[in-house]
């Protein structure tokens, strides 16, 4: 982690393009970074395709908001308008720094900023490359793109070995999400009473194929008939909800796995799980599993390519499943974890160091590094 100077970064004006604030996790991330960096002095401008009407995230007052209202463009010339109007609203600003939050944002960013010399420009992953739908043209221009890219940043070491296999000439440096923290309580309010004879197991994710969930209820509904006294609870919403829920119906717990829909007081339901189990076939890095960590919930995961081997310190403070995507094996990890109350309560005391070790603090220090490098580099070329 980076030295803490007490000298105070010289402020710059950053520009951050993300297609919308309506929620998920690099969403999220923009916001919080976007709120530190207006609290370390710098400007920040937020740049979206979507409008305001549906975010999911408040940006600090200080925060300039721009839509570019180019998000339900269609056809051939839709990507030419999107760049004609960011590349617009990057000389009317003129940051110092354009970050393409996520990849088709930063390869738009990349391109929009050509020969642009006022400014560099940031592309970023938040998702493990292999486990995108991207189609062979977005491929290309990654490809193309990101070796212009005055960094490219990636959440995990795993992800850094991908682009440098298949993005050969990136300038890459891993950066992770910073954990959320203190968490609030906000809408939709949904009630997470337990019973004080329950216990629960506790997911946090959208309802999609890459989040495992019909490997997770596989698994408790193996086990369910040992554990007559913990539910299953399921936040989130997505596409998988009804084939999740016809599955939970095949095996009659329809009264012990819950899918109550996407919460806002998510603190208050990390408070209520006994354990988080994150059951992903791929991840990029979990802010759930930082964030249940953060509030001291003993915590399991499929040790699947990337993300959780990062966060997750074997056996010290969370459980790693081997292999992945293993039903069996989570179900085997789950039940010695759910049988055992003093090793979740050492777990449990353990995890709560994610606050620190992934404090924003620290990995906004790391985005300084960041700044600090390209900004001596650009001063050198100028230089010379």
């Amino acid at each position: 982690m980076p030295f803490e100077s007490s000298t105070k970064p010289a402020p710059l004006r950053i520009m951050l393009f993300i297609h919308s604030l309506h929620g998920g996790g690099a969403e999220r991330v923009a916001a919080d970074l976007s709120a530190r960096w207006i609290v370390c002095g710098h400007e920040v401008i937020v740049v979206t395709q979507a409008d305001a009407s549906n975010d999911a995230y408040e940006l600090r007052k200080e925060v300039v908001r721009i839509s570019l209202k180019t998000a339900d463009c269609k056809g051939v010339w839709a990507n030419i308008r999107r760049l004609r109007a960011l590349r617009k609203e990057i000389k009317r600003h003129r940051p110092d720094i354009v970050i393409g939050f996520m990849t088709t944002s930063s390869i738009l960013a990349v391109l929009a900023a050509r020969g642009i010399s006022y400014c560099k420009v940031i592309a970023t992953e938040h998702t493990h490359p292999p486990s995108q739908t991207l189609s062979s043209l977005w491929q290309k221009l990654r490809r193309y793109t990101y070796p212009k890219a005055a960094k490219v940043i990636a959440l995990t070491h795993g992800t850094e070995s991908w682009l440098e296999k298949q993005v050969p000439g990136s300038d890459i440096a891993v950066i992770p999400n910073a954990v959320h923290w203190p968490l609030d309580n906000k809408e939709p309010l949904i009630d997470s009473h337990k019973e004080p004879d329950r216990k629960r197991l506790l997911a946090v994710g959208r309802l999609h194929h890459d989040k495992g969930l019909d490997l997770l209820i596989k698994a408790f509904a193996s086990i369910a008939h040992l554990h007559p006294d913990w539910d299953l609870l399921i936040l989130g919403e997505g596409d998988k909800r009804a084939q999740l829920q016809q599955q939970i119906d095949s095996a009659a717990l329809e009264k012990r796995i819950l899918m109550p829909g996407r919460a806002g007081n998510i603190r208050s339901w990390y408070e209520s799980a006994d354990i988080y189990v994150l059951s992903s076939r791929t991840e990029g890095l979990s802010n759930s599993l930082l964030e249940a960590m953060a509030c001291g919930v003993p915590s399991i995961a499929f040790d699947c390519d990337t993300g959780p081997r990062e966060v997750i310190r074997p056996d010290l403070d969370g459980i790693l499943v081997q292999p992945a995507e293993d039903d069996e094996a989570l179900a085997a990890h789950l039940s010695t974890l759910m049988f055992n109350e003093t090793l979740r309560c050492e777990l449990g005391k353990r995890a709560v160091d994610v606050r620190d070790r992934f404090s924003m603090r620290r990995i906004s220090g790391l985005w300084q590094e960041v700044f600090d490098e390209i900004l001596a580099r650009k001063k050198d070329g100028q230089a010379g």
